[in-house]
């Protein structure tokens, strides 16, 4: 897939233009998976959003199985997108339901889906992962360097659109999941490190580690992450 650049600027020059909707940074998001599928003819397209908790929450997408993807990865923490936000770097698969080795519980799930092809890219704050951006094919297909490329470029419209919206104050919420997530990156990716070697796991692994710990106390990951790093394990 080859990506005019005077298309891809069209874009860009599109998702500037004033809109007649209520101006919210979610209502911005859901105006950017819709022209993705457009400029690169996928058949759907999502967006993760880091929250509070450091954890990828729903924010966009294009149809309804784009949702059951974005939602379902969310829950169960796997998935190309969410090794896409922990590695900070691009993952595709060629067959989703192909691959239950790898993601089992998205691929039961994505089993009755028109969902089989998934390419996931990190969403970018000042070099710090804070969401990805999902695209998908209803049949299998194998990602080449062009599409990974072009759809790379496109995540940073995303990034842009998010940048506006924290300057502008329009964000909300949002931006307090958004300052979180760079605010507590560093924490993380250093108490996901500990646990990889600790443990000799793989990041996504350590990474859940983390959040489930998060999740049983009701507390954030960024604590559970200095806490690791204080003592040496997860708290009790």
């Amino acid at each position: 897939m080859t990506i005019d650049d005077a298309a891809l600027a069209e874009s860009i020059r599109r998702l500037a233009e004033p809109r007649a909707d209520d101006g919210r940074i979610h209502s911005a998001l859901q105006f950017v998976v819709t022209a993705c599928v457009d400029l690169f003819d996928v058949d759907g397209a999502g967006i993760l959003i880091s929250d509070e908790q450091d954890m990828l929450s729903y924010a966009a997408a294009s149809d309804g199985p784009g949702r059951i993807l974005e939602k379902t990865e969310a829950e169960a923490g796997e998935g190309p997108c969410t090794e896409a936000f922990v590695k900070s770097q691009v993952v595709t698969s060629h067959d989703i339901t192909a691959e239950p080795e790898r993601w089992p519980r998205l691929a039961a799930v994505l089993a009755d889906q028109p969902v089989r092809a998934v390419l996931g890219v990190p969403v970018l704050l000042g070099g710090v992962p804070v969401g990805t951006l999902d695209v998908y094919r209803e049949r299998p297909h194998v990602w080449d360097d062009s599409e990974v490329a072009a759809l790379t470029r496109y995540a940073e419209v995303i990034s842009t659109t998010l940048s506006a919206a924290l300057q502008a104050h329009t964000a909300g919420e949002l931006a307090k999941q958004l300052q979180y997530a760079l605010d507590y990156r560093v924490v993380i990716e250093r108490a996901v490190g500990f646990l990889m070697a600790k443990q000799s796991t793989d990041a996504v692994a350590a990474f859940n580690e983390l959040r489930t710990a998060a999740r049983n106390r009701r507390t954030k990951i960024g604590k559970i992450a200095e806490h690791l790093l204080d003592t040496g394990s997860l708290p009790d």
